[in-house]
């Protein structure tokens, strides 16, 4: 199974890097986010981290939770994501942030889960689509609205 999240957001990567990094502050800033724990390490270099969100249906929240290995690389624009707990065990995910003009950072989020303990036809095809694939989406149209925001006050305050 494979996904493949992509936006930009208007902002220097460096700030758009921070947003996205901070994970910590992510259920302040995403609505989908119930929480984000440090359970080992820091958020600066590595870690392990307990996230948990929901998945957003028409009338219901469908809760999610995994945990995670979290590596840091500033330098390459990159975080990597091993779970190492709950149904996604084994996925692989990589964040990558490229400046893309003077102030302006595509995001990318790769999904990778090459040996699903599930099945593949039902991890790529329902948890893939119907949950990575959406939740990656809510979480860069949070950040990017985040980001903005932030750097519009920042303009105007």
């Amino acid at each position: 199974m494979r996904t493949l999240n992509e936006m930009e957001i208007n902002g220097p990567i460096e700030t758009v890097f921070d947003y996205a990094r901070r994970i910590d502050l992510w259920p302040e800033r995403l609505e989908h986010y119930r929480k984000v724990r440090v359970l080992e390490g820091d958020l600066e270099t590595r870690g392990v981290v307990e996230m948990a969100a929901h998945r957003q249906f028409e009338r219901m929240n469908w809760p999610v939770w995994w945990i995670s290995t979290m590596e840091v690389d500033r330098e390459a624009g990159r975080i990597r994501y091993r779970h190492i707990r709950g149904v996604t065990k084994g996925m692989e995910v990589e964040w990558r942030l490229v400046q893309d003009g003077p102030s302006r950072t595509h995001v990318s989020i790769i999904h990778e889960w090459k040996q699903p303990p599930i099945g593949r036809r039902m991890a790529g095809g329902f948890i893939g689509h119907v949950f990575v694939h959406h939740i990656a989406d809510q979480t860069l149209a949070g950040l990017k609205l985040a980001t903005e925001s932030r750097l519009e006050a920042a303009v105007n305050g």
